[in-house]
């Protein structure tokens, strides 16, 4: 019989029969016996051959996992972005190859995935954390494929075995801003960032898509439009936005048209939001410098974690949530301002977004639902000397 893991094959025996007395066979029976004993061990079978060719050949789960980042880095169907890519990176770094990286890829089983999956929860990571995290590992043992493309090692993965935990949607980390924190957002004292929490809550564009606006390229001449082509991440431009639907023109209500312009200025070419080189400023240091100051001077507390800290992607949740519940705006209209994909045949007939003059007039109708009378504090002082700051959107 072949044995895994070695060259050279091992001889195996087993008694058939007496010489002679009760339970002897005659030659034809011994014959038949033997048969059946070779075809009960599974050693002339094409499964074992199979098992043994790739025990012999399998790569470790560190190896395969090398191999599958470098092949989703490099595939055109389903491009993976890159921030997603070095999420993977960060995964099998610190969580998958310390615990399995040197298992064989043929012994990568539910009982492998379920020590994984006891290995997290003993760290205390949440349920969506660990959902995302196995999923890499199953992706990379799916990744494993033959010259005619099937996989190697197909897997039946029994979740009440892991004993994966259940993720739980009204348990998720998601907090959002009130209409009072946006209206204190909406004075914060430094000009730029100011500008970029009023856009940021008044159409919901995400932090990378913002950051990404060039004035001459992506800004309509009336300044009533926004025109989302890139984004920008860790300042530096990318093309690929996060999906097909988020290539979209956002329009404005008059009232952030005229702050837009204001913040413009005499500027005809750039960023947006450029830093002192040009290049679109970071979102780290918004959410480190700006955003999470602001949230504390203003008492916000996030109902999750019981802190001030929230991301950026809060002021999405502000925006979509105004729009769904506190405003008459179309379904497919705002779906379309929010950048996301239609669920039904309804949603791909819908020529919504072609009626340049109805979306205006949906933005100028909806509002932005926050309150941008009140001056900052900064403002209130330099325009008693006369000094009030150039850009200011309270100006």
């Amino acid at each position: 019989m072949d044995v895994p893991g070695q060259e050279k094959r091992a001889l195996k025996r087993a008694k058939i029969c007496p010489i002679s007395g009760p339970g002897s066979l005659s030659a034809s029976e011994r014959t038949r016996r033997g048969r059946e004993i070779i075809a009960e061990s599974g050693a002339d079978t094409v499964e074992y051959f199979n098992k043994v060719l790739q025990q012999e050949t399998a790569k470790t789960f560190r190896e395969q996992a090398a191999c599958w980042l470098e092949f989703v880095r490099m595939r055109k169907r389903k491009p993976v972005a890159s921030s997603t890519i070095e999420d993977w990176e960060r995964i099998l770094k610190n969580w998958l190859n310390p615990n399995v990286g040197d298992l064989p890829l043929s012994e990568f089983n539910n009982r492998a995935m379920k020590q994984i999956v006891v290995t997290m929860s003993k760290a205390g990571l949440s349920a969506k954390t660990i959902e995302t995290y196995t999923g890499v590992a199953k992706m990379v043992v799916a990744s494993a494929v033959n010259a005619e493309g099937e996989q190697v090692y197909p897997r039946k993965w029994n979740h009440e075995f892991i004993d994966m935990p259940l993720v739980q949607q009204s348990k998720q980390n998601a907090p959002s801003f009130s209409s009072d924190v946006m209206t204190g957002l909406a004075n914060w004292k430094k000009p730029k960032e100011r500008m970029l929490f009023i856009l940021c809550g008044a159409t919901g564009l995400r932090i990378g898509e913002a950051l990404g606006i060039e004035i001459d390229k992506h800004i309509s001449s009336d300044f009533l439009t926004i025109s989302i082509r890139q984004k920008a991440r860790h300042c530096r431009i990318e093309a690929r936005l996060k999906t097909p639907s988020a290539g979209r023109d956002v329009d404005l209500d008059p009232a952030i048209s005229s702050l837009l312009k204001a913040f413009v200025g005499e500027r005809k070419s750039g960023f947006l939001f450029a830093s002192r080189n040009g290049k679109p400023i970071s979102s780290s240091n918004v959410i480190r410098r700006h955003l999470h100051p602001a949230l504390k001077k203003l008492k916000f507390v996030n109902p999750h974690t019981g802190t001030h800290k929230a991301g950026n992607h809060a002021f999405r949740r502000f925006r979509n949530t105004y729009l769904r519940n506190k405003t008459l705006c179309p379904d497919g209209l705002r779906n379309y301002w929010m950048g996301h994909a239609g669920n039904s045949m309804d949603d791909l007939y819908d020529k919504i977004k072609e009626d340049i003059q109805f979306r205006k007039t949906w933005a100028r109708d909806c509002g932005f639902g926050f309150d941008l009378s009140a001056r900052c504090t900064e403002c209130t002082e330099k325009e008693g000397k006369n000094e009030i700051s150039q850009g200011c959107v309270n100006s």
